[in-house]
């Protein structure tokens, strides 16, 4: 038995492509949710099949999981316990996990021979290697990720990089490099925006913000610096805003100078509908993660309103930009990507083929024998 397990929307997105790629070749799983975010949209838009147990219920704002760590810690160290007692009872061959949240991190651990020394299944850390280098940036997800791959068998990595990441920590799981799920996603989306007959904007040239890192949010100042940088923008702006993150912008009082004719703020969308508004974008300003895999993907310019990325193959295709939170240079990015002169460089996807999740499921299939 395959056993995979899933907390958040991110996650599900990117473990979608191998759950569908098993279901092709009629191999059954069995679905753990730990309810860190409500994933039922998902479920339904990509026609996978609906978790088999939720152990948690899913918050219907994600702004429950915006805590302080000791908080966090409550909820994650019965849910180490939850998944391993479900993960002995079931006897699988194969646990599988995404990404690096507190339900991958627990996912890791509860499956580990650390606390199942006699163990007979394999437990496998999908989108392995990925380093920011600074334990605070993004926070708590560096530390996440470097836990879920010490206790991992089987290190599923998407790129040369988070190879070499791997090898230079000597960690005892097996690393395979497969590529990137999110590729697979993203053109899942693309086609069924097709078939839902999506329509675009009705601008030609537009802008999509996207802010929800925690340790931006948290902090007055940063979000000073990223209001003063949006703010440089000429082009019209979509911005589908998380509750956490407007929370903290009207905490912070900044709403007034965001009040500005040309950002339009939404409801957040569905990742079918966000792929396809990002499909026909100018550029993306964002502190997020998989949104930085996205842009490579669509290849749409993105600039990264964070100290550190664990994502540093995108530096190097000349159209994902680090500012560190730097305005000037921010603006300096803003001004050329907005010139008529800038030319999208041509550029190989360090993240692969497309071909990942064949290359997991392959892998998994040959290792039940």
């Amino acid at each position: 038995m395959i056993v995979f397990i899933v907390g958040t929307k991110a996650e599900l997105i990117k473990t979608i492509p191998v759950m569908r790629e098993l279901e092709k070749i009629h191999v059954d799983y069995y679905f753990i949710h730990t309810g860190q975010h409500s994933i039922t949209s998902l479920i339904n838009d990509f026609g996978v099949k609906k978790p088999d147990i939720i152990l948690y219920t899913p918050p219907k704002l994600s702004s429950r999981f915006m805590v302080k760590i000791h908080k966090a810690s409550f909820w994650a160290l019965p849910l180490v316990y939850k998944l391993q007692n479900v993960i002995k009872k079931l006897k699988p061959v194969y646990v599988l996990y995404h990404g690096d949240t507190i339900t991958t991190c627990a996912a890791a651990i509860a499956s580990s021979r650390t606390l199942n020394l006699f163990k007979k299944w394999k437990n496998a850390h999908l989108e392995a290697g990925l380093r920011s280098f600074n334990l605070l940036e993004p926070f708590p997800e560096e530390i996440s990720r470097k836990i879920a791959d010490r206790f991992s068998d089987t290190l599923f990595a998407p790129s040369d990089l988070s190879v070499k990441n791997l090898e230079k920590e000597k960690l005892n799981g097996e690393i395979i490099k497969v590529g990137n799920t999110i590729i697979e996603s993203v053109f899942i989306s693309l086609k069924l925006a097709r078939k839902k007959r999506i329509k675009k904007p009705k601008e030609k040239k537009y802008v999509v913000v996207n802010i929800h890192r925690h340790e931006n949010i948290k902090s007055k100042e940063r979000m000073k610096k990223i209001v003063e940088i949006i703010k440089n923008v000429s082009l019209p702006i979509y911005w589908p805003i998380h509750d956490n993150t407007k929370k903290q912008i009207e905490k912070f009082g900044l709403f007034k100078e965001l009040h500005n004719s040309n950002i339009k703020f939404s409801s957040l969308l569905g990742y079918i509908e966000f792929i396809h508004l990002l499909k026909n974008s100018t550029y993306i300003i964002t502190d997020g993660g998989s949104i930085q895999e996205e842009s490579l993907v669509l290849k749409k310019p993105c600039i990264l309103l964070r100290k550190a990325t664990e994502r540093q193959e995108g530096l190097k295709t000349g159209i994902n930009f680090l500012t560190k939170l730097n305005v000037n240079y921010a603006k300096e990015i803003i001004d050329m990507l907005e010139s008529s002169s800038f030319k999208i460089p041509k550029f190989k996807n360090p993240y692969g083929d497309g071909k990942a999740s064949k290359r997991i499921a392959n892998y998994i299939i040959q290792n039940l024998k």
